[in-house]
C-alpha cells in the first residue's frame, strides 16, 4: 500500500535493498513516513535474506532478492513500483524531512533523470569521526561532489539518488554484473544516452562510516576494484583522481624496489615522503575543523588511499575480461 497525499503531487516509489535487516531498517522507514512531501509515498523493500518482514508492517510491499546481491535487488524493486519517480534509499538512509519534496521540486526544475545530494559521514566514536573527516575532505575524496559537497549543477553522479522511471528503463536499470558502484555506471549510462544526472546540495543526508580502520580497509579495497571494472567496461569513464590511489601504491613499491634492488634510499623515500607531508597537511586542516585527534585522521586517509589503489591493481592483474 502507498502512504497517501496530494493529487497535484507525483507519487514517489522509495526502494530499500535489505540483507540481514535489524531495527535500523524500522527507523528508516519512520523517516521515510515523516517526509514532507503532498504526494503519495510507497516503499518497497527487496528482502535478499527474509530478515525485513519482522521490521516492517504490511503497507511496505516486499519482493523477494534471491541471493541477496544489491543490484538484483534494486531492479526486482523498481519492477514492482507503481510510481514515475523512483527514489533510491539505503536500510541504514536518515533521510532528512524535506528530502523527497526537495528532489522531486529539483527534478521539475532542472528537467534532469536523476537528483541526488551529498552523503554525510557522521561518527559516534573516536575513530568513526576521524574516519568520517576523512572521508568528507578533498585529499580523502578527490573533486567528487557526494563527497564534499559544491554548487548545484550536472555531475556525474549523485549519493542514492532520485530518478524518472523514464530514465531507468531507457537505461536498463541497474547492471547487474556491478555487486559495488552499481550507481555510478548507470549515472554513466543516463549520461551517455543524453539524461542529466544533477547535484543538488540541500540534499544532504546523513551515513555512518565504517567503525574501525580494517573495515575502512575492506570498503575501500571494493571500491577500488569495482572502480576498475567500471573502468574496463566504460573506458571512457576515467577520471584524473581515480588514478592517484593506485599511482601512490606503485610509488610505494617502486620505492621499495630503488630501496632493496638499487640502494638509493632517497629515491626510495621520495613517494611516501611527499606523501606523509600531504597527509600531514590534511590532518592539520581536519583538527582544525572538527576538533578531532589528528592520530585518527592521519590513519584513515592512507588506509582509504592505500586500500583503493591496491584494489584497483589487484583487479588490473586479475586478468578478467570485461
Amino acid at each position: 500500500m502507498a502512504q497517501s497525499g496530494s493529487a497535484d503531487a507525483p507519487g514517489v516509489s522509495v526502494i530499500i535493498p535489505v540483507l540481514g535487516a535489524d531495527g535500523r531498517l524500522r527507523d528508516t522507514i519512520a523517516l521515510i513516513r515523516n517526509q514532507d512531501y503532498d504526494g503519495p509515498i510507497e516503499i518497497v523493500v527487496a528482502d535478499g535474506d527474509g530478515s525485513a518482514a519482522a521490521f516492517v508492517d504490511e503497507e511496505v510491499v516486499i519482493v523477494d532478492n534471491p541471493g541477496g546481491r544489491t543490484p538484483d535487488g534494486l531492479n526486482r524493486a523498481i519492477e514492482a513500483a507503481r510510481y514515475d519517480i523512483i527514489a533510491r534509499c539505503d536500510a541504514h538512509s536518515n533521510l532528512p524531512a524535506g528530502y523527497l519534496s526537495t528532489a522531486v521540486a529539483t527534478l521539475k526544475d532542472t528537467d534532469a533523470d536523476n537528483v541526488g545530494g551529498r552523503q554525510v559521514p557522521v561518527g559516534s566514536t573516536w575513530i568513526e569521526r576521524a574516519i568520517a573527516a576523512a572521508m568528507g575532505s578533498a585529499f580523502g575524496a578527490g573533486d567528487a561532489k557526494y563527497r564534499i559537497g559544491g554548487d548545484a549543477g550536472p555531475t556525474d553522479t549523485v549519493y542514492l539518488g532520485v530518478y524518472r522511471r523514464s530514465a531507468l528503463e531507457r537505461t536498463g536499470g541497474f547492471d547487474t554484473r556491478f555487486l559495488r558502484n552499481q550507481d555510478y555506471e548507470l549515472n554513466w549510462r543516463i549520461r551517455r544516452t543524453g539524461g542529466v544526472v544533477w547535484f543538488e546540495p540541500k540534499l544532504e543526508v546523513a551515513y555512518r562510516p565504517r567503525s574501525d580502520l580494517a573495515g575502512l580497509w575492506s570498503q575501500y579495497h571494493q571500491y577500488g576494484w569495482w572502480k576498475r571494472e567500471m573502468l574496463a567496461r566504460h573506458p571512457g569513464s576515467l577520471r584524473w583522481r581515480q588514478l592517484a590511489a593506485p599511482g601512490l601504491v606503485v610509488g610505494v613499491v617502486m620505492g621499495g624496489v630503488a630501496a632493496v634492488g638499487l640502494q638509493r634510499p632517497l629515491i626510495a623515500a621520495l613517494v611516501p615522503g611527499l606523501y606523509a607531508v600531504v597527509v600531514s597537511v590534511a590532518t592539520i586542516a581536519a583538527v582544525i575543523k572538527h576538533g578531532l585527534p589528528g592520530f585518527g585522521v592521519a590513519l584513515a586517509l592512507p588506509t582509504m588511499h592505500l586500500g583503493w589503489g591496491t584494489g584497483f591493481i589487484r583487479r588490473t592483474l586479475s586478468g578478467k575480461r570485461p
